[in-house]
């Protein structure tokens, strides 16, 4: 039985070779295979990496060992570079391609670029699932309606290198909202690898807390405002959502994870170290 509450069950993918950690690629494929075979397995998700980078994660997922790797693939060349990735995922022995994540060009007809990447994704995907990452700048609502009406997933980037790439709560709440609303499931990526809002005392950047995303998740599956959504966001009290998330029940926590999915860190011990010294994970 897993000792990895239901809430918190393959919630983080392995972005080790992303910023800022850039783990190196023979370093970081041996490292998620540590990762498998540990403790908190279950809290672990696929191995992310980039279709430039695919046929090498296959070559040393071969040399390690092991079985084929589950990997999550973001997609650099937009709409085009989707076939080839599935393509090649399925004659593979070496990697199994679980899902592909592609962000949309920036550009003023935001809905017209989703559309191309839905029909790429119709044309060739099976049982992978599709992550598009449509942003929160322009009419990225009616984005979002055309990955709704094709059944894929959103992504939405909560961080990075540069502060102009984190959204405020209240970007994050509207996010939330509209794609319950719609009943689009959705990931995050960057920014995230910590379990509560603090401020980064290297670089004095907002980050947003994982756990303060679930809880937002939860209450406005709950019916809460989106104020209400944005203020659980804004939340500095580690202990008082420990305990919220501690109160959930298992169906509570499955339905939540239903629509938020997971969120890459290129850290797996910095999200569990969060989650053990909250008393939600139990130490080792």
């Amino acid at each position: 039985m897993s000792t990895i509450p239901v809430l918190f069950r393959h919630l983080v993918d392995d972005a080790a070779m992303f910023p800022p950690g850039e783990l190196p690629l023979v370093e970081a494929v041996p490292a998620h295979r540590v990762h498998l075979r540990s403790e908190y397995a279950d809290l672990v998700g696929p191995f992310v990496c980039t279709d430039d980078d695919l046929m090498k994660v296959a070559a040393e997922a071969s040399r390690a060992g092991d079985g084929p790797l589950e990997v999550a693939v973001v997609i650099t060349g937009g709409a085009g570079g989707i076939e080839p990735v599935i393509k090649y995922g399925d004659r593979s022995a070496d990697v199994t391609v679980k899902a592909i994540e592609v962000r949309l060009r920036a550009e003023e007809d935001l809905s017209r670029n989703a559309l191309r990447v839905v029909r790429a994704c119709d044309d060739c995907l099976d049982e992978e699932t599709a992550f598009v990452e449509i942003g929160l700048d322009g009419a990225w609502e009616r984005a979002l309606d055309v990955v709704a009406d094709a059944g894929y997933a959103a992504k939405l980037r909560t961080g990075g290198l540069d502060p102009s790439l984190f959204p405020s709560a209240d970007q994050i709440a509207a996010f939330v909202t509209a794609c319950l609303d719609r009943e689009v499931a959705f990931k995050c990526t960057a920014g995230l690898h910590n379990a509560v809002r603090h401020t980064a005392p290297d670089t004095g950047f907002e980050h947003h807390g994982f756990l303060n995303v679930l809880l937002a998740t939860r209450a406005s599956l709950d019916g809460a405002s989106q104020d209400e959504v944005a203020a659980i966001l804004e939340d500095r009290d580690g202990e008082r959502l420990a305990a919220t998330a501690s109160g959930l029940s298992d169906e509570q926590a499955g339905g939540t994870r239903r629509w938020f999915t997971s969120f890459g860190s290129c850290s797996i011990d910095e999200p569990r170290h969060d989650l053990t010294a909250l008393g939600l994970l139990e130490a080792p």
